[in-house]
């Protein structure tokens, strides 16, 4: 019964939840943004960038890419940019949380190898004017 669960509808929720993760996470450094800058200072210690650039950046990219992942345009762009912070995330600020970014990797992963599947806007723009 359950291989029949509909690919696009998986690719969805995929797109869904883990746009969603990201989303809400860059709302929390927006709502606090003297908190965010303090974090990525004192906590997260991104290398090579300086903290109020790397909580820019990071921030912009937390709201950003979530977009382009659920609404399927520009959906691998959106999840390569999410995988790399997720790899940054990994190796040098929570490596103990490990399983919960496989899980985050896993379905970017989906998204920038499988693509955002037909119920997204880059499937549309395919159709209607690529003729695919």
């Amino acid at each position: 019964m359950l291989e029949r669960f509909p690919m696009p509808a998986l690719s969805a929720m995929f797109r869904i939840g883990v746009g969603a993760v990201f989303f809400k996470s860059g709302l929390v450094k927006i709502a606090s943004w003297d908190a965010t800058v303090g974090l990525f200072r004192d906590e997260y210690r991104v290398p090579l960038l300086p903290p109020e650039l790397a909580a820019y950046l990071g921030t912009a990219a937390e709201l950003m890419c979530p977009l382009l992942i659920v609404l399927g345009l520009g959906a691998r762009l959106g999840a390569a940019a999410l995988l790399g912070m997720t790899f940054v995330i990994q190796f040098f600020v929570y490596p103990e949380n490990w399983a919960e970014h496989l899980i985050w990797a896993s379905l970017l992963a989906h998204v920038l190898t499988r693509g955002p599947g037909p119920l997204s806007i880059d499937h549309w723009i395919a159709r209607s004017y690529l003729g695919r």
